[in-house]
Formats: C-alpha cells, structure tokens, sequence
C-alpha cells in the first residue's frame, strides 16, 4: 500500500535512527525491498532471477507465511539476502489494534526469523505503512528503527508489466533510494527481469538493506 505523500514527507522529517526512508550513501546504490512473503510460487522464481545478476535484496517476510514455507525463508538467508519483519498476520489496520497486540505481532516474527538468521531483532516494517504514534515512540525510546521506502513501485496496482517497467525507466530510483516491491505476485519478478540488465549496466548497484538498520 503507498503512503500518503504528505505523511512520506513527515515520516522523512524525523531522524534517521527513528525511521529509515532512505539510505545516505555516496555512489549508485540503491536498495530493493519485497513484502508480503515468503510465496510458494513468486518468491523462488524471484530469488533464481536475483541470483542470476548477483543482486542481494531485503525480504520483510510475514510470519505466517514464514511458518508455511520456512525452507524459503532458509534460501533467503542462504543466497545472501537481509530478512525484515512484516507483523505475523498483516493486520490490515495495524495501527488500530492495541500495541501490546502490535508488538505481540513483531515479536512473534522477530522469533520466527532469529531460526534463520540468528538475529534476535530485524528491521521492522508496518503492514500497509500503517504507523501508530505509540509504536513509534516505543521503538524511539529502545532506539529500535522502522524501515520505510522512498521509492514505490506501485507493483501492486495490477497495472501491466510494461506500465510499471515505464514508470520506473521515466522516473528512476535514485541513489539511497529504498524500493518497495511485493513478492507475493508475479509483477516485480517480470518488471525487475527487464530492468535489472539495464539498471547494471549502467553502473547501478543494487544492495539489501544494511544491517544497522535494525
């Protein structure tokens, strides 16, 4: 889900070790993100297709999802890639439930992903950006970071292929930009094999997140 531009312009007023939007970097990085998985079908042909450029990605998995399929998650970790938590269920109105229930959420995951990775704590990203004023002040206060983007593929737009490769070539990410993409659809996996060649070749590093940014 896209935040609102006025709230991505808020969100990208407070300091970087609250919430991460971007990643301050010199050079031609940027940072490609997938929620929503892992998926039995998109997420393997979407790892087969990073491995092939040698790019590395962060996967804010959901933990149910985690429990379904957990040898993904396993070849996540295995071929190189960052894990991130995207809540247990994917509350579609995170900010409204309570935050014991929030945090119950993150931290049900966070366990989850610590069988994977063996990091007791990862970069966290609220299902549909939805942020709660008392999540954010609890992560604050335990300088715990939220992990946003700053660039939004709108892959979930059920627009063609062809429609969001176009707007990612007519308006590119920039350096440090962080991408939103899903991986529980076939739409970044398409977009990304047409993009990923151009994008290298023309000197573009494509990077997960860095590990400070849990």
């Amino acid at each position: 889900m896209n935040i609102k531009p006025s709230k991505q312009q808020l969100l990208s007023l407070l300091p970087d070790r609250l919430v991460l939007t971007r990643v301050p970097r010199s050079g031609d990085a940027i940072y490609l993100t997938f929620d929503d998985g892992p998926h039995p079908e998109h997420t393997p042909r979407l790892l087969d297709l990073l491995a092939a450029h040698g790019v590395q990605a962060s996967f804010f998995l959901i933990g149910q999802q985690v429990e379904q399929y957990p040898r993904l998650a396993e070849r996540i970790v295995v071929e190189g890639h960052a894990l991130g938590n995207h809540s247990y269920s994917h509350p579609s109105g995170f900010s409204k439930i309570s935050l014991r229930q929030q945090l119950q959420e993150i931290d049900r995951t966070d366990r989850l992903l610590a069988e994977f990775d063996s990091r007791p704590q990862h970069c966290f990203r609220p299902p549909r950006g939805s942020l709660s004023l008392g999540l954010l002040l609890h992560f604050a206060t335990r300088r715990r970071r939220i992990a946003y983007w700053s660039y939004d593929s709108m892959d979930y737009q059920h627009q063609s292929d062809a429609d969001v490769a176009a707007r990612l070539r007519n308006q590119p990410p920039l350096a440090g930009d962080i991408i939103l993409m899903h991986d529980d659809n076939a739409c970044a996996g398409r977009v990304l094999g047409m993009l990923l060649p151009e994008w290298l070749a023309s000197g573009r590093k494509l990077r997960a997140l860095p590990a400070v940014a849990a």
